[in-house]
């Protein structure tokens, strides 16, 4: 039984949350929430669950580390306060505190993270001999897990592209994912921080050079591309408003180039609502989204993976599947040796253990 604290009780955290309540295996001893109006209430009462749990959220993370959990998750969102959530995340892996999350993007492959990123957080896992393991969706699983799972079935890869077709309009997020991406904005505003120069290779160069890695080849660059589609009518939906003239899908990509050509590229095209670039790709018919590995070569090989829900939106399932990269492999993460880990360091089956109950 795995001592656990949850960090955070957001998009992701609520879901991890009520997972960890809910598995055998997994004893919830404390919850961190940054909100005042959630802290002090139980956690069961954050993700949705019926049954007090007795734990009470609390924001003061000296109290989470007294609490000596053999791990936390944490899945606040860090990219637009990266300082602040690596100071956070020292502090429980230098206390000895194994750490799994979905914050910090660049860590899912830590092997290609600047220094800054990466070395605070390895001076911290040799201080409390502890372990860090950062995933999700995408950056994740669509170019790691499924990435390698395709590749492995040709003899010869000509190029491999990991795409995102996703309907962000349910996704109850402009705070961060709608002003970030820009959604609303007219073509002559600033060009949207998720798109400023550098960020798509900040954030998804990663993946391209890993995959490049894993495959022998010296790429002679990694550029990004980006374009923006503006709706001619209005479109409402969960996410937001967006009025006639205003950006509504976006397509954008990383791509490592060899020879002149891409030859590994990782590629989003959201859009808000169906109506929104209907010249761009879809996910396939009866599907909001899906995330396809394309591996042309010998043989031609597409992997689409499609994610649904009794009751939830495909996003909020999103949510459910990204939390699960990470809850999934915590006891893995407490056997495992110091330091910070990527997803191809961990045996596959370690990756589902304990899941059926």
């Amino acid at each position: 039984m795995r001592r656990v604290v949850q960090f955070s009780t957001g998009n992701v955290g609520q879901h991890t949350l009520r997972a960890i309540v809910g598995r055998p295996d997994l004893e919830l001893v404390g919850v961190h929430a940054a909100s005042p109006e959630k802290v002090g209430r139980d956690a069961a009462e954050l993700c949705g669950l019926s049954r007090p749990t007795g734990v009470l959220a609390t924001d003061d993370i000296d109290a989470l580390i007294a609490l000596e959990p053999d791990c936390v998750v944490y899945t606040a969102l860090g990219e637009t306060r990266p300082m602040e959530v690596l100071e956070q995340i020292a502090r429980f892996l230098s206390a000895g505190i194994n750490v799994v999350g979905t914050a910090l993007v660049w860590l899912v492959t830590p092997r290609q993270a600047d220094a800054w990123v990466r070395e605070p957080l390895e001076k911290a896992c040799a201080a409390g001999n502890s372990t860090l393991y950062v995933n999700g969706i995408d950056p994740g699983y669509s170019g790691d897990t499924a990435a390698l799972a395709a590749l492995s079935l040709v003899t010869r890869a000509e190029s491999v592209t990991v795409k995102e077709v996703f309907d962000y309009g349910n996704y109850d997020d402009y705070e961060y994912t709608g002003t970030a991406m820009g959604f609303g904005r007219k073509p002559e505003d600033e060009v949207p921080l998720a798109f400023q120069p550098g960020m798509i290779t900040a954030v998804f160069g990663g993946l391209v050079r890993n995959l490049a890695d894993h495959l022998g080849v010296r790429l002679d660059e990694v550029r990004d591309r980006f374009e923006a589609w503006y709706t001619p009518e209005r479109i409402e939906c969960r996410m937001m408003t967006v009025e006639p003239g205003g950006m509504a899908g976006v397509r954008f990509a990383a791509e490592g180039v060899r020879g002149g050509e891409p030859v590994i590229t990782v590629e989003h095209t959201t859009r808000l609502t169906p109506a929104a670039a209907p010249d761009w790709d879809y996910p396939p018919e009866g599907h909001s989204g899906v995330h396809t590995v394309i591996v042309a070569g010998e043989p031609r090989v597409e992997m689409n993976t499609m994610l649904s829900h009794p009751t939830l939106d495909v996003t909020e399932a999103g949510c459910i599947a990204t939390g699960a990269r990470v809850v999934n492999v915590i006891d893995w993460v407490c056997r495992a040796p110091a330091g910070i880990v990527a997803a191809d360091q961990i045996p596959p089956a370690e990756m589902v253990r304990g899941l059926m109950w």
